[in-house]
């Protein structure tokens, strides 16, 4: 074989390479600015041959997401370790670098994209944010198929707020990423809290989501920074 000869692949190896290839694409720019010439030029293949592995682009396209929503499922995973508040931090710290990874991706993902309307596309989406739902749970040491309705509220609207502050932090990236991170772990101890407050169930999952907060922890870390509130002139 000369230097320069191409190495022939397996029919699953040039379908995760194509997959790979369209992904990267997708996460630089919108799915729909991507051609299939230019998916066959990064893969180093003929358009032709392109199309002998997925019938179109919005194959190709779907394939993507789904290599994409099964790695954001994977961002929610985290050990059931430490304190609750550095545990949704550090899975925060993920979900941002897997949006800052995948822009484009990322709000196809949760926009739907060329393929909106796609009941395939709509249930990958739900099913990382119902992966989401349930690794949140599991951390309150819930059972993920009994949660109360207003733990349910709480726990799915924080996820619909991770998503869209998101997306609208892609839009300019104008509050520092970080900020945003820790912002959203104080605002799920923020949504637990005010529900508690109308439910005796949430308030005794309050309780256990503060017990084992040390006093410099992220829910301590909310009470100081509300404490230090400015007094009005």
């Amino acid at each position: 074989m000369t230097a320069g000869a191409r190495r022939r692949m397996g029919v699953e190896e040039r379908r995760e390479q194509l997959i790979a290839v369209a992904l990267g694409l997708f996460s630089h720019r919108s799915p729909d600015d991507v051609s299939i010439d230019e998916i066959a030029e990064a893969a180093g293949i003929s358009r032709p041959l392109v199309y002998h592995y997925f019938p179109g682009k919005q194959q190709l396209y779907e394939a993507a997401l789904r290599r994409a929503a099964d790695e954001l499922t994977a961002r929610f995973v985290e050990p059931h370790e430490g304190p609750l508040g550095a545990r949704l931090l550090r899975v925060m710290e993920r979900f941002f670098d897997f949006v800052d990874e995948h822009g484009p991706g990322f709000s196809a993902l949760m926009r739907g994209g060329p393929a909106i309307g796609s009941s395939r596309t709509s249930a990958l989406i739900d099913g990382v944010r119902q992966a989401a739902y349930t690794q949140i749970l599991a951390h309150l040491d819930l059972d993920a198929q009994e949660p109360s309705p207003r733990l349910e509220l709480v726990v799915r609207s924080w996820i619909s707020l991770a998503e869209t502050t998101a997306l609208l932090w892609l839009d300019g990236r104008r509050v520092p990423r970080a900020e945003l991170e820790r912002q959203l772990v104080h605002d799920f101890a923020a949504l637990a809290a005010v529900s508690a407050a109308y439910d005796a169930r949430m308030a005794q999952v309050l309780r256990r989501m503060l017990a084992d907060e040390p006093a410099d922890g992220m829910f301590a870390d909310l009470v100081g920074r509300l404490l230090e509130l400015p007094q009005a002139a």
